[in-house]
């Protein structure tokens, strides 16, 4: 793809969104159904990916990590981003890969101490870049990846998260079928 078939790609969305700014607010989902043993599948767009406990915390290995799975999506997002980027400004890149590191202390989310974080402390994403364009144009290049980058963006200012609960509608349907009448 050229500049110019992004271009034209885009133009209509980014009118419509200039016009309407409430058409460009779209929820994406996901959704992941607990499974036997300590398991969780997800439907991704190209298959159901089933995940598990990290080796670290007693799984076997045999199911996909949801740590990993998150490095992996910063991943993809920056490499799709980079690319759309790179074709935006005219950089053309004949090959390039994107590696990321995460560093975690698998004694918080153990509680095995109080004071070692839940979560990755330290991430780092790196770019491989074949390309003959000047260090002016890959630090452009760079910067605007960070910057349209939608997962590292999340992850850099954490949007606020809001956890509940309620009961699966099969059981909601059991509780009020065995539940006595109330008076």
């Amino acid at each position: 793809m050229n500049p110019d078939d992004l271009r034209a790609l885009q133009a209509p969305l980014k009118e419509t969104y200039r016009i309407d700014p409430d058409a460009a607010l779209v929820t994406l989902t996901a959704r992941g159904q607990i499974g036997e043993g300590i398991s969780c599948s997800v439907r991704t767009g190209q298959a159901l990916v089933n995940a598990g406990l990290h080796p670290a915390t007693g799984g076997t290995g045999t199911l996909a990590c949801s740590g990993d799975m998150l490095l992996e999506a910063l991943a993809a997002c920056a490499g799709v981003t980079m690319s759309a980027v790179a074709t935006a400004i005219g950089v053309d890149i004949r090959d390039g890969a994107v590696s990321v590191e995460g560093d975690l202390d698998f004694r918080g989310t153990l509680g095995v101490s109080k004071e070692a974080p839940v979560g990755f402390q330290a991430v780092r994403l790196t770019f491989e870049l074949d390309s003959d364009a000047t260090e002016e144009q890959l630090d452009t290049l760079l910067r605007l990846t960070e910057r349209y980058c939608v997962v590292y963006q999340t992850l850099r200012q954490p949007p606020s998260i809001l956890v509940s609960r309620t009961k699966s509608q099969q059981h909601a349907h059991d509780d009020r079928r065995t539940s006595p009448p109330t008076h």
